[in-house]
């Protein structure tokens, strides 16, 4: 893909997404799932989701790529046993405990990715240990501290509409937290991400109207 992956995009110092880019490419990925999940006539589970395995093309749409360990779900199937794992920081717990697969495993992976985009703090950043981990640093930044975990490259104080835009992060963290539950029956679906597209709405009415 002309544009490299979102890793590159994320992490090299020659580049650099603003908040609505990464939305975008973040809906992207979102869009991609849900049509593996629930608009094959036989589910796919990608099993490997993270930054570099979105690649971006030439006018910045994002899409999957690396399908070297995705499952497909049978009929009568809720999830898979498995001993290929994915990548640590990742991995749903059920994944990382007993090789149970399911769609629920990829929406896990996306909430952490979708968290990483925004924070631009890999899972295993060194400043997460055994007590602190990504999700927890997010989670418990919620709703008034949302600016002290969020790239200090997408916003500022200083901003206009800065109270507003902050408000947009902390529901995109909200939606990232509600993917990564614990248990793979509190995850939301790729569906229900759905509701970053209203999320890009009132951000986007915060820029015009700034």
């Amino acid at each position: 893909m002309p544009n490299g992956s979102l890793e590159k995009w994320l992490y090299s110092h020659n580049y650099c997404l603003d908040i609505l880019q990464r939305l975008s490419v973040m809906i992207d990925v979102a869009c991609a799932l849900e049509y593996l999940h629930h608009g094959c006539s036989t589910p796919v589970i990608h099993c490997d989701l993270k930054p570099s395995n979105v690649l971006l093309d030439e006018n910045m749409v994002a899409h999957v790529s690396d399908f070297g360990i995705s499952k497909l779900l049978g009929e009568d199937e809720s999830d898979l046993h498995t001993k290929t794992l994915a990548t640590f920081g990742y991995i749903a717990p059920e994944y990382g405990r007993e090789g149970l697969v399911s769609l629920k495993c990829d929406v896990y992976s996306y909430g952490i990715m979708l968290m990483e985009t925004f924070t631009r703090k890999r899972p295993n950043d060194e400043i997460f240990d055994e007590d602190l981990n990504l999700k927890k640093w997010v989670s418990d930044s919620l709703p008034e501290a949302t600016i002290e975990v969020v790239d200090a490259n997408l916003l500022t104080p200083e901003d206009e509409k800065f109270m507003d835009k902050i408000d947009c992060v902390a529901s995109i963290m909200k939606v990232a937290l509600d993917c990564s539950a614990e248990s793979p029956e509190e995850r939301i679906n790729m569906k229900d991400v759905g509701i970053l597209q209203k999320i890009k709405i009132q951000l986007l009415s915060c820029f015009a109207s700034a």
